[in-house]
């Protein structure tokens, strides 16, 4: 498989549609540049090559599922990152948007001023409202076919540099059916560090939590058969607990339980593989941490019938159990998509976790998910600061996108991807 990439074309004069992963604010607000950051190689590079950038990026989720109505609003615009930016010494802008309706918009803004900008130089490049707003964005048919078109006739060429979008949609899919296409930096380096977690040293360590058991079946599923021992978290945890010793735990859906049974039927063809974290924290409590209403519990004496409240984080004694300091400390690869408390009042687990792992000098470690890497930044700052600087960690733009290729093991399979192949 050989990607078609930026460095191969000649970029002078060129006009370049850019599809880039920004989608880092939460009304209104970045949160963590770290995706924009990720970008910024490529995004200069095609500037300093003396070509004219229109970038797109989705932002939230600004659709209801229900009614199909889109809203438009300063939540989920682009203008904090444009603003970023500018920060970093990159002068875009974003035009307005006039012409929207309660189903999005039917076509691009008009942008003929920001165009006279950037052709004169005093635009670095036009960055187009949100993806998400566009009511062709997410179809099919005459409407994305259009918004295609439309797209298409701002550039000469597409860079896609957005692996964490791995979905079909026009701007990431295709719009490669209307421009010659074209792999980003960032798309070439999150494609060449999967590779390591697909084929990885060993010994392999893979630490996964989160919620909704039954969308995280495949991954794990293939995780368990790649990796040389997998450690749960969150409620994919609480749902193997319940799965295997029958116990209820609060909060668990049946759902979830039934995916669990299946995974834990996979366990048993690897008996030494699961590493079950002894000690779980429970609490009477979901919404607030009362100390009189904690409890630490032993996983070794859970007993069939047993009724539970919630479970909200693996105890930080789990991690200081020679068991579990031997897995973390033998491992050449470590994999983690893993928030493992409901945080911010259950956050003892994921540093402890992040720390242990850290101890580890010689692993490579390969990061995943905007909450692994967000509660990374928030709990330990000084460790992800460090981290950032370090070249055993690699930090992944898309958590969703990883654990896709590696159920698939390969990226190639992801259509976004599949188009910029030669």
């Amino acid at each position: 498989m050989k990607l078609r990439k930026l460095q191969d074309v000649n970029l002078k004069g060129k006009k370049v549609l850019m599809r880039v992963d920004h989608n880092v604010v939460k009304k209104g607000v970045i949160k963590d540049p770290y995706r924009i950051d990720a970008s910024l190689e490529t995004i200069k590079y095609i500037l300093g090559k003396g070509a004219k950038i229109f970038l797109m990026s989705h932002v939230g989720r600004p659709r209801d599922k229900k009614t199909g109505e889109i809203s438009i609003d300063s939540k989920t615009a682009v203008q904090p990152i444009v603003d970023y930016l500018q920060k970093q010494g990159l002068n875009f802008a974003t035009p307005e948007v006039t012409n929207k309706s309660k189903y999005g918009l039917e076509n691009l803004p008009d942008m003929s001023k920001l165009q006279k900008q950037l052709e004169s130089g005093k635009l670095d490049g036009i960055y187009l409202p949100n993806t998400r707003w566009f009511a062709g964005e997410e179809t099919e048919g005459e409407k994305s076919q259009q918004l295609a078109k439309e797209l298409a006739a701002l550039a000469d060429l597409f860079v896609n540099d957005a692996f964490g979008s791995w979905q079909p949609h026009v701007s990431t899919f295709q719009i490669t059916k209307e421009l010659p296409s074209y792999a980003g930096f960032l798309m070439q380096k999150e494609i060449d560090n999967l590779q390591n977690v697909l084929k990885p040293q060993k010994p392999m360590l893979a630490v996964v939590a989160g919620s909704k058991f039954d969308t995280k079946i495949g991954p794990l599923a293939a995780l368990l058969e790649k990796a040389d021992n997998v450690i749960l978290g969150g409620v994919l945890y609480n749902a193997y607990l319940c799965a295997k010793y029958q116990v209820h735990i609060e909060g668990i859906s049946e759902k979830d339980i039934e995916a669990a049974q299946k995974f834990v039927k996979l366990t048993e063809k690897y008996p030494q593989k699961m590493i079950e974290l002894p000690y779980i924290v429970e609490s009477d409590k979901l919404e607030e941490r009362d100390e009189d209403k904690i409890c630490t519990i032993k996983v070794s004496q859970l007993q069939a019938g047993q009724k539970l409240n919630y479970i909200l984080d693996a105890a930080a004694k789990s991690f200081s159990e020679p068991q579990i300091i031997d897995v973390i400390e033998k491992a050449e690869t470590i994999f983690v998509n893993a928030v493992m408390g409901y945080t911010p009042n259950f956050a003892e687990g994921t540093i402890a976790l992040d720390t242990a792992l850290n101890r580890n000098e010689h692993a490579h470690k390969y990061f995943g998910g905007g909450d692994t890497l967000q509660e990374f930044k928030n709990l330990l700052p000084e460790v992800y600061e460090k981290a950032l600087q370090d070249d055993k960690y690699y930090f992944f733009t898309g958590g969703g996108t990883i654990l896709k290729a590696i159920e698939a093991n390969s990226p190639f399979g992801l259509q976004p991807v599949k188009a910029l192949l030669e």
